[in-house]
């Protein structure tokens, strides 16, 4: 049994701006309390290349639950929130206030040769810690090995 599974995830921000997420992560089986319950937890790095030398990075922590639907394609779905501590309070446009960052996922996928393919939707913002709370969306494609 490995101590992590890796993934990699390309996608694009509400801003159009190109990213890139690598992170590693672990299932563990809720059986005790439903059959097809798991809890995910992953941490990795989120790149975030930008315009006139405004790139950005992150770092993520993301709790997941994750509910493996029965049949043949084994689809699941996952929702978490989790926290992410950016570079730069600035994204493109955008004015994130705080470098910290709260993180809320859902995703769907399904497995997939050696792997599983996800499509993610998060929505990175401070909740209010701090004005202006200009948060932002992401639309990720990954596959995790």
């Amino acid at each position: 049994m490995a101590i992590a599974d890796v993934s990699i995830a390309a996608g694009v921000t509400s801003e159009s701006t190109a990213s890139l997420h690598i992170e590693a992560d672990r299932l563990f089986s809720l059986e005790r309390w439903h059959p097809q319950l798991d809890l995910r937890l992953s941490t990795g790095l989120l790149l975030l290349p930008g315009d006139d030398e405004r790139d950005n990075a992150a770092w993520q922590l993301t709790p997941s639950l994750r509910y493996k639907f029965s049949g043949k394609y084994q689809v699941f779905v996952e929702g978490g929130i989790g926290v992410a501590v950016f570079l730069n309070t600035r994204m493109e446009s955008r004015q994130l206030s705080t470098g910290f960052q709260l993180q809320d996922r859902l995703a769907v996928g399904m497995p997939a040769g050696n792997g599983e393919l996800t499509l993610s939707l998060s929505h990175y913002s401070n909740a209010g810690i701090k004005k202006p709370n200009d948060g932002f969306v992401m639309v990720m494609l990954g596959y995790r090995w």
